[in-house]
C-alpha cells in the first residue's frame, strides 16, 4: 500500500530532508586524500546527533554503521571502515538517512576525491543527470514507470549501464516503504502518481556492465566486473505543483 502523506506529514519530512541535506554539506567538505570512510561515518553521526535526529542506517537489520561509504566499484551500502583511506582521483558514494518527528529523509550524492579522470567525471555527471531526469516525471498523473524509464534512457544513452538489482522506494515513517521504483523499463506502467506520495529516487550507474555481486559481510555491494559505480538519490513530494525536492537546500 502506498501512503499518502498530509501536508502536517510533509512538514515533518522537510525538516527530515533539511537535516540529511546539512549533513551532505558536512561530509563534501570534509572529503580528501587520508580520510578514513570511518572518520566520515563519526563526523556525520556527531551531526545527526547534535540536531535531535535519529541515524536511520545504524541497526537497521544490524547495519553497523550512520552512513553508507561506498568507495569506486562499490555500488551501495558501503561499511565505513578505518582501513578504508580516500586516495586522489577515486569517488565515494555517501548515503545519508535520518529521522526527525518520526518521519525519515534520505539521500545519497558521490563525490570525487581530488581530481577525477575523464570517464568517472561523465559517470558522476550521468547519474546526477539521470536522477533529475527520474524527478522531472514524479508528478501527478504519470505513471511510476515513468521516473524509472526516464533514468535508464539518459544513462544507456551515454553508454553507461543501470544497475537493476536495487531500487528506490517509497518514504516516510518507515524509511523503505511501497513502492519500489526500478532505474530501468519501459514507461506507462506501475500505479499512478498522486499528490501526496514520498519517494526516494536514486538512480545506480555503472560503467560496465549492470551486474553486481554481494560481499562476504552481507552488505557491501560491487560491480562483477570491478568496473566503479555511482549513486544520487533524493526524497521527494509529489505535489500539485510538481515534484518538491525534500533532502535540498
Amino acid at each position: 500500500m502506498i501512503i499518502l502523506k498530509s501536508s502536517d506529514e510533509l512538514k515533518a519530512m522537510r525538516r527530515a530532508g533539511r537535516v540529511v541535506a546539512q549533513a551532505h554539506e558536512l561530509v563534501r567538505d570534509l572529503i580528501k586524500p587520508g580520510v578514513s570512510t570511518l572518520e566520515l561515518d563519526a563526523a556525520v553521526e556527531e551531526f545527526l546527533l547534535k540536531m535531535n535526529s535519529i541515524p536511520a542506517f545504524k541497526g537497521y537489520h544490524g547495519y553497523p554503521a550512520t552512513i553508507c561509504a561506498s568507495v569506486n566499484e562499490v555500488v551501495v551500502h558501503g561499511i565505513p571502515n578505518r582501513d578504508i583511506i580516500l586516495e586522489e582521483g577515486s569517488i565515494i558514494g555517501i548515503d545519508i538517512g535520518a529521522f526527525v518527528d518520526g518521519f525519515c529523509g534520505d539521500s545519497a550524492w558521490t563525490y570525487p576525491v581530488g581530481e577525477i579522470d575523464q570517464t568517472v567525471a561523465a559517470l558522476l555527471e550521468t547519474t546526477e543527470q539521470a536522477l533529475y531526469k527520474g524527478i522531472d516525471q514524479a508528478i501527478v498523473g504519470n505513471r511510476l514507470s515513468d521516473i524509472s524509464h526516464a533514468v535508464q534512457k539518459h544513462v544507456e544513452e551515454r553508454g553507461f549501464s543501470v544497475v537493476r538489482d536495487f531500487v528506490g522506494h517509497g518514504i516516510g515513517r518507515d524509511m523503505h516503504e511501497e513502492p519500489q521504483i526500478p532505474n530501468f523499463g519501459p514507461p506507462g506502467r506501475g500505479p499512478r502518481l498522486k499528490s501526496g506520495m514520498t519517494l526516494a529516487i536514486e538512480p545506480m550507474v555503472n560503467v560496465g556492465d549492470y551486474y553486481v555481486e554481494v560481499l562476504a559481510d552481507n552488505w557491501t555491494v560491487v560491480t562483477r566486473d570491478r568496473s566503479w559505480s555511482a549513486h544520487f538519490e533524493h526524497t521527494v513530494a509529489i505535489t500539485d505543483e510538481g515534484p518538491e525536492i525534500l533532502t535540498s537546500l
